[in-house]
Formats: structure tokens, C-alpha cells, sequence
């Protein structure tokens, strides 16, 4: 299935490190990253999602696009290393020139500031800073990414601000029940949602979730009714979900086999029947804080 350009993004973190609960085969080497952004691309897949804080994610990036001759079409979204000075032009703007260095990109699609907490930086000079750097033609667009329902509309909110990155998925539905969504499509501004499998967790099978964290089964087994009933798989019905309930949103997956480049290009071209959202809300209302942020797994 190829179409002209699906609203998929490549999340490029299992490229730089290892990463989520799901992993099984651990980060790729060199020639399987270069594997894996071909068969994105072939799919149809045009933007890549990376950060600074991803380990050698943007090398890796970097050089299978330049493998795969793509540099110049392909649009990256990098995010600026957190601990950065961000109110210092030189420092932020060398750190732009080393992610394009990187990457090999004359200049990047978007960069976003990495945590919701750095938006407070916004009016103390920090949107100049990047606003010149826009101006300059090195980065298109300005955006943020986010953890909470009230800093997503902050940012939507906020002049100069163009995509804003957040989490959502069949069970955590918090920034759709705020309106986030509306507000982008009203100010014209881009969604990207990532955290789709909730880290990999919504894929997994009921007896494969760890003892610790058994307080998610009886969701999973809602899930897994679910996918009997409606014949969709587990992928299916959450990519399904996120295509008919947000439309107008990018989505972002992050990968570790072309197999499940090929697997979510699929599952994003199944037609899932209307019934299925309705289902979803019904089914999983008010999910606790404690299954839908990773961080508080551990405890």
C-alpha cells in the first residue's frame, strides 16, 4: 500500500538507545535503522522525530537518509537538549547547527522545546532566540512537547508556536476530553501524538505484563475482548481510534523492526467501523494516573 504520503512519523528513539517497557530486540545497529527509515519512507512515511537527548539517535538518522539519498526531502523534527542554556542565542543556535551537522539536513522541519517546563522561558527571550533562528531558514517550524492537558493549550495558545508533541491513545484520553484537539484545528496548528502503544504496553499480552505491574491486566483483558470482538487487532483498533477520533493529527511510532514499519503503515490503512470509538470510550473511563504514566510504573 503506498500511498502518496501518510500522516505516520518515524520516532527515532529506539535508534539512539534502548527504550520501552516492550523491547524485546534491543537498539538496532546501523544497516537495520537504515532498513528500518527505508521501508518508512517506502511506505510512504515522510517525517522522522528525533531529539538531542536520544543517545547517537540523530547520527544514526543522519546517515540513513544520507544512505538512502532523502536528506534533502525528508523533514526531521529534532528537540533541543533540555539542559541547555535556553536563553543564551549562541549556545541554542550551535546547538541547531550540531543536530543539522548530524543529521545532514540543510535545515530541520521542525525543533521543539523537549518538556513543557521550559515553555516558562518562552516571554523571557527564549521565542527571539528562536525566532531568528526560523528567520535565518535553518528550522521551519517552532514547537513544543508536552505532558499535560493545560501546558498543550498554553502552547496552542502561545504566537510562534506551530506543533505541539503530546501523549494519547485509547487510554489516555485526557487531551481529547480538554478540547486539545479543537483548539489545534481552530489555530491551525499541528498535533503530534506519540505514546500511541502507551510505550508498548497496550501491544502486549495479558500473561507477558510483569508482576509489578498486574494492577494493568484487567485493562489489557478489556482490550483483548475487544479485539475478538470487533476482529481488529490490538494495533489495529488503538491506530484505528486515533485516525477517526483525530483526524488531523500526526502520528509518531517509534520503531525497532521493519516488520513493524510494515505492520502500523497497514494497521493505519484498515477501515475500522464507526462503532469502534464509541466502544473505546465506553469501555475504558477515567483510567488511573498510575497506568498511564510510565514513570510511575515502578513504584
Amino acid at each position: 500500500m503506498h500511498n502518496s504520503c501518510l500522516p505516520l512519523v518515524i520516532g527515532t528513539a529506539q535508534l539512539g538507545l534502548p527504550y520501552g517497557i516492550a523491547n524485546k530486540t534491543g537498539q538496532p545497529n546501523q544497516s537495520a535503522a537504515t532498513a528500518i527509515v527505508r521501508e518508512a519512507w517506502e511506505s510512504g512515511i515522510r517525517e522522522f522525530d528525533t531529539a538531542q537527548r536520544y543517545g547517537i539517535s540523530e547520527q544514526v538518522l543522519g546517515k540513513a537518509l544520507s544512505e538512502l539519498g532523502i536528506s534533502k526531502e525528508a523533514k526531521v523534527i529534532s528537540k533541543l537538549d533540555p539542559n541547555l542554556n535556553h536563553l543564551d542565542a549562541s549556545t541554542i543556535s550551535n546547538a541547531i547547527g550540531e543536530s543539522l551537522g548530524k543529521l545532514g539536513v540543510h535545515s530541520l522541519f521542525g525543533i521543539m522545546l523537549h518538556n513543557e517546563s521550559l515553555l516558562s522561558l518562552w516571554d523571557k527571550g527564549l521565542s527571539e532566540i528562536l525566532f531568528d533562528v526560523v528567520s535565518s531558514k535553518r528550522v521551519k517550524h517552532l514547537g513544543v512537547s508536552v505532558y499535560s492537558p493545560d501546558k498543550a493549550i498554553q502552547s496552542l495558545n502561545t504566537e510562534g508556536i506551530d506543533m505541539v508533541q503530546l501523549p494519547a491513545n485509547i487510554l489516555d484520553r485526557r487531551f481529547e476530553n480538554a478540547g486539545v484537539f479543537q483548539l489545534a484545528n481552530k489555530n491551525k496548528k499541528q498535533i503530534y501524538i506519540r505514546s500511541i502503544f502507551l510505550q508498548g504496553l497496550i501491544l502486549m499480552k495479558v500473561e507477558e505484563i510483569p508482576e509489578e505491574l498486574s494492577f494493568i491486566k484487567p485493562i489489557l483483558e478489556k482490550l483483548e475482548s475487544l479485539s475478538i470482538e470487533f476482529g481488529l487487532t490490538k494495533k489495529e483498533i488503538a491506530i484505528g481510534y486515533l485516525k477517526s477520533e483525530m483526524p488531523e493529527a500526526r502520528i509518531i511510532f517509534g520503531v525497532e523492526t521493519q516488520e513493524q514499519v510494515r505492520e502500523n503503515a497497514a494497521a493505519w490503512g484498515e477501515k475500522v467501523p464507526d462503532s469502534l470509538s464509541r466502544k473505546v470510550k465506553e469501555i475504558f473511563v477515567d483510567i488511573n494516573e498510575r497506568v498511564l504514566n510510565p514513570t510511575l510504573w515502578s513504584t
